[in-house]
């Protein structure tokens, strides 16, 4: 099957400036003759935690998987480079899938592949995922150069890892917020679950904008949750933060979310914690945080929704003005 993915990838890829060998040797050469540095990222996402294969398109999955790890990157303000992709394919579908719904096969044919040891199937489901990573990797003149391919009884698990080019202002790190800086975000929060966490735009193009125009001490992006992410910022950092939780960008999708559950569970609720916004958190001086604010130099908005304080800890006020402890809640990785 590998060999097969091999010969279908080659005639898709497009030639690469950075890439000196590529796809069919035991590993890719790369010219970085211009990089002074690099940051290299690695994400894996497997299925029924970041997604559900029997209920999505498998292009959504590849799409996802690669979007991830881009997002990745833009937390950094790293120019993206290239990549390999390691996929773990499982022999059987997890359920069988109508083909109406985009899937993979239908039933009948997943019996067939099954049959043949689930090789056809394998090829299948792997150039499925391809062929949502690919767009993605050319619209964001990411070289594809190679990975690995293998096949267990285990659910589908992607891994990828990414190269990134250090603009001339460094990386944009999580330990540089002081107090007095504010808190901005681009975007907006909460339900991506409703179908967001699949079909997102990593932050990349905005985080090099920003970063080149604008002085900024510290980013990350927002997989976790709102509230936790900006709390890894506050550990690294060694500060505190205060959320005015009146000017958090609430998505339409939080509060379709919260009618949906009816469990008592708000927007706001859903904006903090969901996680999976994948978009930015920013630390930045105050003056510089007004420039941004006036200026609005993206298509997507920037919100102040607080400010890093001395004190360690994370609160939130509101209109009232009183402020109370804030638990950061979100997605906990074990």
């Amino acid at each position: 099957m590998e060999r097969e993915l091999i010969s279908w990838l080659r005639e898709r890829l497009p030639p690469h400036p950075l890439l000196r060998l590529g796809l069919g040797d035991d590993a890719a050469v790369l010219r970085l003759a211009d990089v002074d540095e690099c940051v290299i990222t690695v994400d894996m996402l497997t299925d029924q935690v970041d997604f559900q294969l029997s209920k999505v398109d498998p292009r959504r999955v590849g799409r996802k998987a690669l979007a991830a790890n881009l997002s990745d990157l833009a937390a950094m303000a790293a120019k993206p480079l290239a990549g390999v992709v390691a996929l773990a394919l499982p022999r059987v579908p997890l359920l069988r899938r109508s083909s109406a719904g985009g899937g993979v096969r239908s039933s009948t044919a997943c019996e067939q592949a099954v049959a043949h040891g689930g090789k056809e199937y394998g090829l299948e489901l792997a150039v499925a995922l391809y062929e949502g990573m690919l767009p993605l990797a050319e619209e964001y003149d990411l070289a594809i150069a190679g990975g690995d391919t293998n096949s267990w009884d285990g659910p589908l698990a992607i891994s990828i890892t990414l190269l990134g080019a250090v603009t001339p202002r460094g990386p944009l790190r999580r330990d540089g917020a002081k107090p007095g800086d504010r808190i901005l975000v681009t975007g907006s929060f909460g339900g991506s679950i409703l179908g967001r966490h699949l079909d997102f735009e990593p932050r990349v193009r905005e985080a090099l904008e920003l970063h080149a125009r604008y002085d900024l001490h510290a980013g990350i992006d927002v997989s976790d949750g709102l509230s936790l992410d900006l709390a890894h910022i506050l550990e690294e950092s060694r500060c505190g933060a205060v959320i005015d939780i009146d000017a958090v960008p609430i998505a339409d999708d939080a509060r379709r979310l919260a009618e949906r559950l009816a469990d008592g569970s708000t927007p706001l609720d859903h904006a903090l914690s969901d996680g999976e916004d994948f978009e930015l958190i920013l630390a930045a001086p105050a003056d510089e945080a007004r420039r941004m604010l006036h200026e609005q130099p993206l298509a997507v908005p920037i919100t102040d929704i607080g400010e890093f304080v001395a004190e360690p800890g994370l609160w939130q006020i509101d209109r009232s003005g009183v402020r109370r402890p804030l638990a950061p809640r979100g997605w906990q990785h074990t």
